[in-house]
């Protein structure tokens, strides 16, 4: 059976999306996609990105549901898995993973090498559906790969990019607003405000231009090994399955991609990167991995306030002098505000809720200024990368690589990262390509040697390197003001030449304190105005998942676990998550009053429980393809 007709049957026999199964019950519904892009897809030879739109649509012909019975026993093992075989495969839709994509097109195509298969899988539902940033762009990287993808003589081009007019960086106390002086990388001069979301579909289309194979609502979640240990590539979930893991009427084993080799660009704590980075060590010679939590609003605003190309920054308030983090407000596109604030994962006090900051950030008058009178029209939230050269692992593995932020390239000074995040895959793509040419074997893994030679010579290593002491300084026993204080004497003095490497000193989870060693945060009422309340944020987001389902937040005994983590910190799950996923619920049959509840159907992906959990008993999985957020203009 050929990848596309089998893609076609996998589509068509999941389970419907009806307004009663697929949205969590106590969230406003969403309207279905239009089945036009239905018939659309059908005239394509692989599954595209635009095919997976059927997942969110009720199909009259889909098989009835029927739920197998608890004690059903049957070995999913015993079927065998229909499988591909590519050269490049990548995981994940987003700038460097597509970067690559385009990249390794480009060099085959120039070689006439047009046979050479370079296969995306992404497991949103559309390309961009999972996408959440500011986003200030440098375009340095994308002039490099497609010159005039902001050129009005290119009928492709990239249209809604926001020149950047003018910087401002305030600092804020409960009412008022400092200004202060931006350091040299906050300088936005010849950047762009976009939306991450629009450019990733953009950049889709590009890619399938030169020939790239993406295939969306496929969502990679296993490694494949050689009998050398080496990386053969990936298999998806199995789809059709129960809560408790039992195969349904409509169940249907997942796929395996073989590739000679195995790009993972999954962003911000992939699920497979995880896997690698412990089966091959990979930080073993780096520093820990730090994190923000970054939530953000799409606002469209009153005209007469708008201020195109306006990026404006604040430190200080809401957050404590112990807790690192900053907000943002963009300016783009028709009288569209991006607004938001990242929260450093390495807070120490429990029950402060990044959720809860977000909001009280809004009503300062530094931003309350240009929302009033304006409609909040998108929500979304995505932890990220905050580590920086410290925390760079070894990026290259018998087999495959790691590239983007799944790697962690983000830029924290100067609050950017699609930048490097597409350099980085553009150089992957370079030494895979080239690995791939230069050896006679033609299914053996490769080691991407050059790929590390490559990242310490580029601008990446550079610039990151440069900036390596200014988010640790912030840990520093000054706090916050010791931290502003010593990141400005690096950006006008020292300037990365100092023969010091401040270090991260431990995982973000291990700086939460226990609940009865810090102040409880109330936090007010949200007035429904400027301020929300989580599960209307949520309802923004198209967030959907089916319910009947192996969980994917999982959880080996959700007793221990509210056993273990609940007396220390008072149910610090329900306030670190930005999607209202865990709370605790009185219950008298347990000893602790209360019972410990996951809400699985209302995760955005932001992958914040994974990171903060003191107990680190909750790991992120992938649900089934085409699930979860389907963001817009984020």
């Amino acid at each position: 059976m050929s990848l596309a007709s089998s893609a076609l049957r996998r589509n068509a026999l999941r389970l419907p999306r009806t307004l009663e199964s697929s949205t969590p019950r106590w969230l406003p519904s969403t309207t279905p996609p239009s089945p036009t892009i239905a018939s659309h897809c059908l005239t394509r030879g692989y599954r595209p990105a635009s095919l997976t739109a059927g997942q969110r649509r009720s199909l009259t012909t889909t098989p009835r549901r029927k739920l197998a019975e608890v004690n059903d026993a049957f070995d999913i093992n015993s079927i065998e898995r229909e499988s591909d075989s590519v050269d490049v495969c990548i995981i994940g839709g987003g700038p460097a993973g597509l970067s690559a994509a385009i990249k390794l097109k480009q060099l085959a195509n120039a070689a006439g090498n047009e046979d050479f298969r370079v296969l995306l899988l992404e497991k949103a539902g559309e390309l961009g559906d999972h996408i959440v940033s500011g986003n200030v762009v440098e375009p340095s990287a994308l002039n490099e790969l497609i010159p005039d993808w902001h050129d009005e003589d290119n009928p492709n081009r990239f249209e809604p990019a926001t020149a950047v007019t003018k910087d401002k960086l305030r600092f804020l106390t409960g009412k008022r607003s400092i200004p202060l002086p931006g350091p040299p990388q906050m300088n936005n001069h010849g950047n762009y405000i976009i939306s991450l979301n629009q450019f990733t579909k953009w950049l889709g289309e590009r890619a399938e231009e030169v020939g790239v194979e993406v295939y969306a609502g496929f969502a990679a979640s296993e490694m494949l090994y050689h009998a050398d240990g080496s990386v053969k590539g990936v298999a998806t979930n199995d789809l059709g399955l129960n809560r408790a893991g039992q195969p349904k009427d409509n169940f249907e084993r997942g796929m395996e991609f073989h590739a000679r080799c195995t790009l993972i660009a999954e962003g911000c704590h992939g699920s497979l990167t995880k896997k690698v980075t412990k089966k091959f060590d990979l930080r073993r010679d780096s520093q820990p991995q730090t994190y923000g939590l970054g939530i953000k609003e799409v606002w469209e605003i009153d005209p007469s306030k708008f201020e195109s190309g306006l990026v404006a920054h604040s430190l200080g308030y809401p957050l404590p002098s112990d807790t690192y983090g900053g907000g943002w407000m963009y300016h783009f596109g028709s009288n569209l505000v991006s607004i938001g604030l990242v929260v450093g994962l390495d807070y120490p006090n429990p029950w402060l809720a990044p959720y809860g900051e977000f909001q009280k950030m809004k009503h300062h008058p530094y931003y309350s200024q240009y929302l009033e009178g304006g409609k909040c029209i998108s929500y979304g939230a995505r932890t990220l990368n905050e580590g920086g050269f410290q925390s760079i692992p070894k990026v290259a593995f018998p087999g495959g690589a790691l590239i983007g932020d799944t790697a962690g390239f983000l830029n924290v000074p100067k609050i950017k990262g699609t930048h490097t995040a597409m350099r980085s895959g553009m150089l992957a793509a370079e030494a895979a390509y080239d690995a791939l040419a230069g050896t006679k074997d033609s299914e053996g893994a490769v080691f991407l040697f050059d790929y590390e030679e490559k990242l310490r010579n580029s601008s990446i290593w550079k610039e990151l390197k440069q900036v390596r002491n200014m988010r640790p300084s912030f840990n520093t026993p000054l706090g916050l003001y010791g931290g502003i204080a010593y990141s400005g004497l690096e950006a006008y003095v020292l300037r990365g030449y100092e023969p010091w490497t401040l270090k991260h000193g431990h995982a973000d989870h291990e700086a939460t304190k226990t609940a009865d060693q810090c102040k409880k945060i109330e936090y007010p009422k949200p007035d429904g105005k400027i301020s929300f309340d989580i599960l209307t944020s949520v309802s923004r987001t198209g967030t959907n998942h089916e319910e009947d389902q192996p969980c994917h937040l999982q959880v080996a005994d959700w007793d221990k676990h509210a056993q273990e983590t609940y007396p220390k910190y008072q149910g610090i799950e329900n306030r670190f998550c930005p999607a209202g996923v865990y709370e605790y619920v009185e219950d008298g049959t347990k000893e602790l009053g209360v019972r410990f509840q996951i809400n699985s159907q209302n995760c955005v992906h932001c992958k914040t429980c994974d990171i903060k959990v003191p107990g680190q008993d909750i790991n992120w999985a992938t649900p089934q393809g085409g699930e979860g957020p389907k963001y817009t203009m984020t």
